[in-house]
C-alpha cells in the first residue's frame, strides 16, 4: 500500500500544490476542504496520474476533525502524514484599533485552535497505529504557518495573533512527539501568488520590486509544496521542530 498524506484546506492555492507535488512522489493523497464535494478536481487530479480522494472537512468542527480521522483509519489503517494547511484570512482587513471580536474568533478557530486539535487527534492516532507493526511506517506532521508569525499586519492583526500561536503548536508538539520518532516541522510562506493574496497583488508587487524579500518575484504553491517534500521525505527528521523558511528570503535581516 502506498503511504497515505492528507492535506487539509487542499482545494486549492498552497494546499493544492502540496497536494500534486506529494501525488506526484508517489503518495496516496486525502484532498480534502469545507466543500461537500470535488469531482471536479478529482478528474482533474486523477488526469495528471495523481492517487487521491476528496474528503469534506471544516477543522474548525470537532466533530469534523474527528470524522476525518476515524474515517482514515477505517478505510486505510494508516497515517503516514498529516500536512496541516487549512487556513483562513480576515473577511476584511481592519486597523487593529478596529478588529471585531467575531473576525478574531474566525481565525483563532480555524487558523489556530482547529490545527491544535488535528495535530492532537492525528499524534494519538499515529502513536496507535505504531503499535500496529505497519510495514514501513514512520509518520510525520507538518503545519504550514506565514512569515506573520513574527511580522505585524496592524490591519490584520487577528491573522498574525493565529499564526504566532500556530508556530508555538508545531514547537510543542515537535517536543512532546519527540520520545514517539514522530517528527513535527514548520513550513512558513511568505509572499505567495494564490487567491488570499489577489487582492493586494499591486501592494505586494511593489514591495518586491524595491526589494522587500531577497529574491524579487512572487512565491509559488510549488515553492511551499518543495519545503514540504523535503521535510516528508525523512532527511530532516533529526531536525524534529525546524522551521523551513518558503519566503524568498524575508526572514534575513539586512542592512
Amino acid at each position: 500500500m502506498k503511504k497515505i498524506a492528507l492535506v487539509t484546506g487542499s482545494r486549492r492555492g498552497i494546499g493544492l500544490g502540496i497536494a500534486r507535488a506529494l501525488g506526484r512522489e508517489g503518495w496516496f493523497v486525502i484532498v480534502s476542504a469545507t466543500a461537500p464535494q470535488a469531482d471536479d478536481l478529482l478528474d482533474e487530479l486523477h488526469g495528471e496520474g495523481i492517487d487521491c480522494v476528496y474528503r469534506k472537512c471544516d477543522i474548525s468542527s470537532a466533530a469534523d476533525r474527528t470524522d476525518m480521522i476515524d474515517w482514515i483509519d477505517r478505510t486505510y489503517g494508516r497515517l503516514d502524514l498529516i500536512v496541516n494547511n487549512a487556513g483562513v484570512a480576515p473577511a476584511v482587513r481592519l486597523d487593529l484599533l478596529e478588529t471585531t471580536e467575531e473576525s478574531m474568533d474566525r481565525l483563532l478557530n480555524v487558523n489556530l485552535k482547529g490545527t491544535f486539535f488535528m495535530c492532537q487527534l492525528a499524534a494519538n492516532r499515529m502513536i496507535d497505529m505504531q503499535s500496529r507493526g505497519l510495514s514501513d511506517y514512520t509518520p510525520r506532521i507538518i503545519n504550514i504557518c506565514s512569515m506573520s508569525a513574527y511580522t505585524s499586519s496592524v490591519n490584520r492583526g487577528e491573522y498574525c495573533v493565529s499564526k504566532a500561536g500556530l508556530s508555538m503548536v508545531t514547537m510543542l508538539f515537535a517536543d512532546r512527539l519527540a520520545e514517539y520518532g514522530i517528527p513535527v516541522f514548520e513550513v512558513r510562506p511568505g509572499i505567495i501568488r494564490t487567491d488570499m493574496t489577489a487582492g493586494v497583488t499591486a501592494k505586494y508587487e511593489k514591495l518586491i520590486a524595491e526589494g522587500v524579500t531577497p529574491i524579487k518575484r512572487f512565491g509559488t504553491p510549488e515553492d511551499v509544496a518543495n519545503c514540504v517534500l523535503a521535510a516528508a521525505g525523512g532527511l530532516l527528521d533529526f531536525a524534529t521542530g525546524q522551521v523551513l523558511n518558503a519566503d524568498g528570503g524575508f526572514h534575513i535581516r539586512r542592512l
